[in-house]
């Protein structure tokens, strides 16, 4: 991971000097280019002279050249300071979507690829190719084509309709700035550290002598786990459900168009739809999966809430004050103390000794040990366009030289919070990977995105452990990007199922519960270099010097808390999956018309998770709308958001099975390299899954782990 200007890769890294009228004349110069493209690919092929070769092939390459200048014209939505550049980049997604949608229902382009199809002599073809044709082809019947016209104009007016409310849904995500004001009465017990990077206010009436705590994620869950006043943190939640109200209504006219849509096709409702191209296959066998579940962890998390209530019980009692129930705001303060008090936990002390950059920095030197890369960091010059902000960091990536030092792709790092970035931590394919028609191969480029707050005058951003599963997790994303090698874009990386793109990111957070990689992970922030830990030159040491690497009693008390008292953490997961669910699996089209979503959402809550929320005082189920702030409802988890727990069980199927004895075995990351990482979605997810384990998955370490076995 040394520190290296560019050195020679094959491929340019994607520049990022457009401004909002470049965004959309590249826009449409790549739109009128595919669309010509297209015009005389029907023009000039007879449907009985159709091949693989003269229509599959360049609809391919064209899908690919499409691939490598949207990307990026697309991200600038998500990471742009500049409210214009992102509104011409949303405008450009829109352009984009809707091309997607004439060009997967142009009947011109349907008739030779039914045509192609139909051809005796597929056998030619090599496996990945066969795919891609079996693909398109039922693409263009799932995208109406199989219609009458008057049908077929419907649904090409909903899936138009569809695109425009998933942009704007993202665009007020993005684009949300609110929070709260807050006197440090009311932020009793949260680390004075923390509200000291706040915004203050001093001198305005309004506000006089308090500080602004915004919705961002990072800011929400540290008031909610450390502030004692219960009515501090039921004012935080509430609040904190109640931003985005625009998108509450694009939710609830989503899933009616969906739901639409899906009959129009004959599919008895969205989810059918969405889950007939998964690994589970039809919507009943998650339903029975998500029932399952939910009978078994229900008693383990009944179990949990009475042990909470009796923690705040006897936590108001001694501050002499009444038991008054337990609800949802209550919930990461007490878990936070449970773990502190049984445990011996303290989530900000181990936060000391992950720091951000040192963190990542470590992450990836168990990656190139485990996979056989090698990340060199580039030196961005101020004001480069190489990057999209200054505080972007640039990795080229390598394979190692047993591996033949190749080129692999370029991965950048963007971690710290800002106005206008897209809030969830996640990962972002900016250049897919394909070969090219003269085939030389074309390079993946790949993005992390988080929104930690930045380093301070004498502290670094810290993070405390579930941060650390997580990165490792987007990273575990980063590297399946990086290291896949599919011939075609459109089976590149994570393009896979949702229900089988999950398990290699799942996988990798074992990582983070194995003692000596957490050793490895870890560096106590005190022990760095001024320059590395963002210390301060007048920063005053403290008497003792920690330990360098986090100490063994914390490393215990952590992996004692992997899964001891998860049950309503796991039937948090359950919760949003089987709601997920009920808004895509109406029995009629008018049910889904009359549903109020967000009643649904909080009576489930209730129902799955335990624990009252505002319904219980007099507010009714409707007291909130925290389903507008989850973004994978408008994304690509529609019908999908099992997914987290389905791929889970191929995840810990695959630890236990290769890694678990060893989970640095450099022989082992390289075979899960190149049998499941590389292949991508270019061959079905079970057998790609069923040629690493020798077997067919199971579910007993999935069982085992959650102490349901």
């Amino acid at each position: 991971m040394s520190s290296n200007r560019l050195q020679g890769p094959p491929q340019a890294p994607p520049r990022f000097s457009d401004t909002p009228s470049t965004i959309l004349s590249k826009a449409r110069h790549l739109i009128e280019r595919s669309r010509k493209a297209k015009d005389e690919l029907v023009a000039h092929v007879p449907l009985e002279g159709a091949t693989f070769a003269n229509v599959l092939l360049p609809l391919a390459n064209d899908e690919n050249s499409l691939a490598v200048g949207f990307e990026v014209l697309k991200f600038y939505q998500s990471v742009s300071t500049d409210p214009e550049l992102r509104d011409a980049s949303a405008e450009a997604e829109k352009l984009f979507n809707e091309f997607v949608l004439e060009t997967e229902t142009r009947e011109d382009l349907y008739d030779l690829v039914k045509s192609v199809f139909h051809k005796s002599n597929l056998e030619e073809l090599d496996p990945e190719s066969y795919r891609l044709l079996e693909k398109k082809y039922k693409d263009y019947y799932r995208n109406g084509l199989g219609l009458p016209k008057s049908q077929r104009d419907r649904f090409k007016e909903i899936q138009k309709h569809l695109s425009q409310l998933k942009i704007d849904y993202k665009k007020n995500l993005n684009s949300e700035n609110g929070g709260l004001w807050l006197t440090l009465q009311e932020l009793d017990g949260v680390p004075v550290e923390f509200i000291s990077t706040l915004q203050n206010r001093k001198t305005d009436e309004n506000h006089l002598g308090k500080v602004w705590l915004s919705f961002k994620a990072a800011d929400i869950s540290m008031a909610l786990r450390n502030a004692k006043t219960e009515e501090t943190r039921k004012k935080i939640f509430i609040a904190n459900e109640n931003k985005c109200p625009r998108n509450a209504e694009i939710l609830k006219e989503a899933v009616v168009l969906r739901d639409e849509a899906a009959r129009l096709l004959g599919y008895s409702n969205h989810a059918s739809f969405r889950i007939e191209k998964k690994m589970a296959q039809d919507s009943e066998t998650v339903e029975v999966f998500l029932d399952n579940l939910w009978s078994k962890l229900t008693s383990s998390g009944q179990k949990e809430l009475a042990e909470q209530k009796q923690l705040k019980k006897a936590d108001l009692e001694s501050r002499g004050k009444p038991f008054n129930g337990f609800y949802l705001w209550d919930h990461s303060f007490y878990t936070r103390l449970m773990n502190q008090n049984e445990l011996s936990i303290d989530q900000e002390k181990i936060a000391e000794y992950f720091p951000l950059q040192t963190t990542v920095q470590n992450m990836l030197g168990i990656f190139e040990k485990l996979f056989g890369l090698v990340f060199k960091e580039m030196v961005v010059e101020k004001g480069s366009d190489i990057v999209w902000h200054e505080d972007v960091m640039v990795f080229n990536v390598w394979d190692d030289e047993d591996l033949g030092s190749g080129f692999v792709g370029y991965l950048y790092m963007d971690l710290f919070s800002r106005v206008g970035k897209y809030p969830n931590p996640s990962n972002w394919n900016l250049q897919p990977g394909f070969t090219q028609q003269d085939e030389t191969r074309s390079y993946p480029s790949t993005a992390l995105l988080c929104q930690f707050p930045k380093p301070s005058p004498g502290k670094p951003s810290l993070l405390r452990h579930d941060d650390v599963v997580m990165i490792f997790h987007e990273l575990g994303h980063s590297i399946h990007d990086l290291v896949a090698k599919t011939t075609y874009s459109t089976f590149h990386g994570t393009k896979s199922t949702e229900d089988f793109a999950e398990a290699p990111s799942q996988m990798l957070e074992n990582w983070c519960w194995i003692p000596s990689q957490l050793k490895s992970l870890s560096r106590h922030y005190l022990t760095l270099s001024t320059e590395s830990s963002c210390l301060g030159k007048q920063e005053r040491q403290p008497k003792s010097r920690p330990s360098d690497q986090i100490p063994d009693e914390m490393i215990t008390g952590l992996i004692q808390s992997r899964n001891w008292k998860k049950g309503l953490y796991h039937l948090w997961q359950i919760f949003l999956s089987v709601f997920d669910m009920k808004i895509h699996t109406p029995t009629t089209h008018q049910e889904i018309i009359d549903l109020d979503i967000s009643s649904k959402f909080n009576s489930l809550r209730k129902a799955i998770r335990l624990t009252d929320g505002p319904e219980t005082l007099g507010q009714g189920h409707g007291w909130g709308h925290g389903e507008a702030n989850i973004p994978h409802w408008m994304g690509t988890y529609d019908a999908g958001f099992y997914s987290y727990l389905w791929s889970e069980v191929y995840a810990l199927d695959i630890f236990y099975t290769a890694f678990k004895p060893d989970p640095l075995n450099a022989k082992e990351g390289r075979r899960y390299r190149h049998l499941v990482l590389e292949k991508g979605d270019s061959q079905d997810g079970m057998k790609t899954l069923t040629e690493f384990l020798g077997r067919e998955p199971s579910r007993e370490a999935f069982f085992k782990e959650l102490g349901l076995a």
